[in-house]
């Protein structure tokens, strides 16, 4: 949600994805905002406002978090990866590859996010059970898939990180 209190900046130094950026922002600013209306990465998607959906899921300091619910300058000298810093159009990522292969998404609007969580996932226990992985997806809603495709590009995600280091 975007804020309407510029009475108070603060300026903040944050790598995104591998980028140095410096900018002022009002002490209130959400870190989705700042990705999404600063920065212009709108692959963090806002689906709720209520930090309930998980679509806006981002890495800071290589922990996944609700960008959401996180002001953006408790980002200050952080490093963040959003969706657009996972691969590119020639090299996707392994579990975006796995996402694509498996036909892990409809619409599409959750995905960004579902990435984000299950790479956290996979690095931290690449070999997850089926039951994992779902209980690691309890934060992140889908409203168009029963979930069963997406299970399984995870688990082949996951496999295909360890594997290539």
């Amino acid at each position: 949600m975007p804020s309407n209190d510029t009475s108070t900046t603060i300026t903040i130094a944050v790598t995104v994805n591998g980028r140095s950026v410096s900018e002022s922002v009002p002490a209130n600013m959400l870190l989705s905002a700042f990705l999404r209306e600063r920065l212009g990465l709108t692959g963090t998607h806002i689906g709720c406002d209520t930090s309930q959906c998980g679509a806006c899921h981002v890495h800071v300091d290589g922990r996944c978090v609700k960008s959401c619910a996180m002001l953006a300058v408790r980002a200050d000298g952080a490093e963040v990866i959003t969706v657009e810093g996972l691969g590119s159009e020639t090299a996707l990522h392994p579990m975006q590859a796995a996402f694509k292969e498996h036909h892990a998404l409809q619409c599409g609007f959750c995905t960004p996010g579902m990435l984000m969580t299950t790479i956290e996932l996979a690095r931290a226990k690449p070999d997850a059970s089926e039951s994992e992985i779902r209980g690691h997806l309890e934060g992140n809603l889908c409203r168009c898939t029963g979930y069963h495709n997406i299970v399984k590009a995870i688990a082949a995600g996951a496999r295909d990180m360890a594997e290539s280091g």
